[in-house]
């Protein structure tokens, strides 16, 4: 006679298997365990053997699915007093966590589902309420990657990413070299990367050379006065899209300045003006923006302007940088606009920072695809309400482990 047994499915050691029984539609499962009389309680918190049981308590815990049925396993347990704890605590039988409502087994389950599934889906999934779902995802996360690991760090990129409505942004910090998103912080403010700062060692800081960054102010004080040594890099894209604003105020500017008759060939031409010339494919599009740069200066002046400006971040010397950045910056006063001259100004503010790419050509072109993975992750859930745990979520899926 065969005698078939659930035991070798459920391979914890410090208990027995008391029942077992099954739905009629083989779709649930229920088991009963008590501890194993051979092993001497231990506490949950510490791993002390106990001096004698208190009293005696029971939970219900959902398993792993055998096939197609839902596990639950109602296990006795023991409240002991611990002498080293020196007060009553629950039994460690190993199979789950003292003040949780699954095996470790599924728990673990469930973190590797999270992993490529939303907290919704994987809830659907498994019958779960969404709450649970979400509380092992990030009990897992707090204990992978709670702490900011500050190693191997040399040069960073920070930017900014929006994260709801009403000009909420939360701050991302990546190590530039891995790829890894290293910190997120709330806020795009000087005290948000401050924040980054003060968690790092002395050593820590010591071994940062650079850090890529757009032309913020907060961020540029958190540097200087945080890190002072460090050089900060200006990114190029930033920078044009900066003096893209101003081409646009000088659109305006001289439509209003226009004849009637000319102001026609102004119409459509802002998103013309912005972008790059190789990127306008269509003829009829081309030939209007050379119309309207043929029959107005100051456009024609600013969009050589723009050319210009990219090719500073091309020089490796820093006195052939510095040389083109002084003649852009005397040629764009040439320009009579007052938001050109600004532009120019800022730009001599900010010399060392361009000039600094020369060292270290890096820019945060890879914390803009860092971004868009973080936009898929926050889409995917429909938004995150926890802001903490959706820094977790985004710090995992740039580990390197």
């Amino acid at each position: 006679m065969s005698r078939m047994s659930i035991r070798p499915y459920l391979p914890f050691c410090r208990v027995r298997l008391v029942r077992q029984s099954v739905a009629t539609a083989g779709d649930m499962a229920w088991i009963e365990m008590a501890p194993d009389a051979r092993f001497r309680p231990i506490c949950h918190a510490c791993g002390a053997r106990a001096r004698g049981t208190h009293s005696w308590d029971h939970r219900h815990l959902r398993d792993l699915n055998l096939g197609a049925a839902r596990v639950w396993i109602n296990c006795k347990y023991r409240k002991v007093y611990c002498p080293r704890c020196g007060c009553v605590r629950i039994e460690d039988l190993e199979f789950f966590e003292a003040y949780q409502r699954v095996t470790k087994r599924l728990a673990r389950y469930i973190y590797g589902l999270c992993k490529i599934l939303t907290v919704r889906d994987v809830a659907d999934h498994l019958g779960l309420d969404w709450k649970t779902v979400k509380r092992i995802d990030e009990t897992f996360l707090e204990e992978e990657f709670g702490r900011t690991d500050y190693n191997n760090l040399r040069i960073l990129a920070v930017d900014e990413i929006a994260i709801h409505k009403g000009h909420r942004y939360m701050t991302v910090v990546l190590d530039y070299e891995s790829g890894r998103v290293v910190w997120l912080g709330k806020d795009r403010k000087a005290e948000t990367l401050m924040e980054f700062f003060d968690g790092m060692t002395g050593d820590q800081k010591d071994a940062l050379e650079a850090i890529a960054l757009d032309m913020w102010d907060p961020y540029i004080k958190a540097v200087q006065e945080k890190v002072p040594h460090v050089k900060i890099v200006f990114d190029p894209f930033h920078v044009v899209q900066g003096f893209n604003k101003a081409i646009d105020k000088v659109r305006l500017a001289e439509y209003r300045k226009a004849a009637a008759s000319d102001r026609e060939v102004f119409k459509g031409t802002k998103y013309l003006l912005l972008a790059n010339m190789k990127n306008i494919r269509r003829r009829k599009a081309r030939a209007h923006l050379k119309r309207l740069l043929a029959m107005n200066e100051a456009i024609s002046t600013v969009m050589i302007l723009k050319d210009l400006l990219k090719r500073i971040w091309t020089y490796h010397r820093r006195g052939w940088a510095k040389r083109r950045l002084e003649e852009w910056c005397l040629l764009a006063r040439t320009v009579p606009h007052k938001a050109v001259h600004k532009f120019a100004d800022t730009l001599e503010r900010h010399a060392y920072g361009i000039l600094n790419h020369c060292a270290y050509p890096i820019h945060t072109s890879k914390l803009e695809g860092v971004n868009n993975t973080i936009k898929v992750i926050k889409r995917k859930a429909y938004g995150f309400h926890d802001e903490r745990y959706f820094s977790l979520k985004v710090i995992q899926a740039f580990s390197t482990n």
